[in-house]
C-alpha cells in the first residue's frame, strides 16, 4: 500500500536529532547508576536493620528505574529504525498517521492516539 508521507525531511531530522540526544542521555545515565544495583548486605555486624532495609528501598527503587530505562532505550532504538525504513510518523497497530503533535511529546511513540487508548 502506498501512503504519502505526513513528514518533511526536515522534521525527521530533527525528531532523529531529539530521539539520538534521549537515547546518550539514558545510557549515560545508566553508567552512573550502576552502584545502586548492587546487591544489598545482610551482616548485621557491619550494618543496622534500618539502613539494611533502606538499602534494600534503594535498590529497589534503582531496577524500577533501570527497568524503565531499558524500556525507553529500547522503545527510541525502534523509532529510529523507523526512520530509517521510512515508516516514521505510521502507528505500529492501525498504519495510520501519528499525529505530529504527538510526535513533538514523544517521538519515540509507536502509536496513534487511538490505538494507545485502546492498549489502555
Amino acid at each position: 500500500m502506498l501512503r504519502e508521507f505526513n513528514l518533511d525531511q526536515p522534521t525527521i531530522s530533527r525528531f532523529r536529532k531529539e530521539l539520538y540526544s534521549r537515547l546518550k542521555e539514558l545510557e549515560d545515565s545508566e553508567k552512573t547508576t550502576t552502584e545502586d544495583h548492587r546487591t544489598v548486605e545482610l551482616d548485621q555486624a557491619t550494618q543496622g536493620r534500618l539502613s539494611r532495609m533502606d538499602a534494600m528501598q534503594v535498590q529497589a527503587m534503582a531496577l524500577e528505574t533501570k527497568r524503565r530505562r531499558e524500556l525507553g532505550i529500547l522503545k527510541i532504538k525502534s523509532a529510529l529504525k523507523r526512520i530509517e525504513e521510512d515508516e516514521f510518523g505510521w502507528c505500529v497497530s492501525c498504519g495510520d498517521e501519528i499525529a505530529l503533535k504527538r510526535l513533538e511529546l514523544d517521538p519515540a511513540t509507536p502509536t496513534c492516539i487511538e490505538c494507545a487508548s485502546k492498549a489502555s
